[in-house]
């Protein structure tokens, strides 16, 4: 993949995990210039690089606004917000974000979608990525849009509870996700923005395998040494679980969605976009839990 090392590029939300291991990867290549904007400037205060320019930026102020810490880049890492606190949020700001980078003079956006985003998924913030990427055709700025699918680095924290209760409860019946590791998230994210693309493009960000719940509690059973049963319930049933344990309602109610998404099939699909984009194959989540099974095994013991 072609690259134009004098374009400066712009990570934001670089205090989060996705944007700090993106700039790490954008550093270690040494040959562009670089801003990092975040809410909190003084959270990437220790960051171990004085060669990122970091400033300030709310995707709660007006364009016009946000638009001063935009200007001077040319390629920007558009990371969608964690917004869950009412629908439509994470929408709203995420438009702000791409109005105040075409008034900034940005020419690419690289932006971090969802697997599949239609606007009648069942789930959740699919509805908010849709109309993201509807934003991001209509402000006339070229646009990477990376469909990441679920997260496998949140599954370790899940299969402990499986492995200390013997039961792994979800409501995605024998729907399946094709996992990928943030790592490789950021790997073609940083991929993606040092290229000088500048056309228009999608990606489905998948791992190499679509894996089943029934075949995670196997996984785990055999990890562990403990047998773990896949439950399927309802999601009804799912959501009150979740905040019978101590979750918000509107996180039982999003966390709940994604099952919904896997028993539809929106999290299926098995692509080659990380090989694409990065040279290297994306992580299993055989490989992921065998690496991290120190945490599996710490999680997992109760007090």
């Amino acid at each position: 993949m072609s690259q134009d090392p004098s374009s400066t590029l712009l990570v934001t939300g670089g205090s989060g995990r996705l944007g700090r291991r993106v700039l790490e990867l954008l550093l270690a290549h040494g040959d562009h210039a670089i801003i990092a904007t975040t809410r909190r400037p003084d959270t990437l205060a220790g960051f171990p690089d004085d060669r990122v320019e970091v400033r300030q930026a709310d995707f709660e102020q007006a364009p016009s606004q946000l638009a001063t810490a935009f200007r001077g880049a040319d390629r920007m890492l558009l990371i969608s917000t964690d917004a869950v606190d009412r629908p439509g949020r994470r929408f709203e700001q995420a438009s702000r974000a791409v109005e105040a980078a075409a008034l900034g003079g940005v020419r690419h956006i690289v932006y971090t979608s969802l697997a599949h985003p239609v606007e009648d998924s069942p789930v959740l913030i699919a509805r908010d990525h849709a109309k993201t990427e509807q934003a991001l055709a209509a402000s006339g700025v070229g646009y990477t849009a990376l469909r990441n699918n679920l997260y496998t680095d949140f599954l370790p924290m899940n299969l402990s509870a499986a492995i200390a209760s013997g039961r792994l409860v979800a409501a995605a019946g024998d729907g399946r996700a094709a996992y990928v590791t943030r790592e490789d998230c950021a790997q073609a994210a940083a991929a993606a923005l040092r290229s000088d693309f500048d056309g228009t493009r999608y990606f489905e960000i998948t791992g190499p395998a679509a894996v089943s719940y029934a075949e995670l509690a196997a996984l785990a059973s055999e990890l562990s040494g403990t047998d773990v049963a896949f439950v399927p319930v309802d999601t009804d049933a799912l959501i009150a679980a979740m905040i019978g344990s101590g979750l918000p309602e509107p996180v039982a109610r999003l966390m709940a969605s994604f099952d919904a998404g896997m028993q539809g099939g929106y999290f299926a699909p098995v692509t080659s976009a990380v090989q694409e984009l990065t040279g290297r194959p994306p992580m299993s989540v055989r490989s992921f839990l065998e690496s991290h099974r120190d945490a599996l095994e710490r999680r997992s013991v109760t007090p």
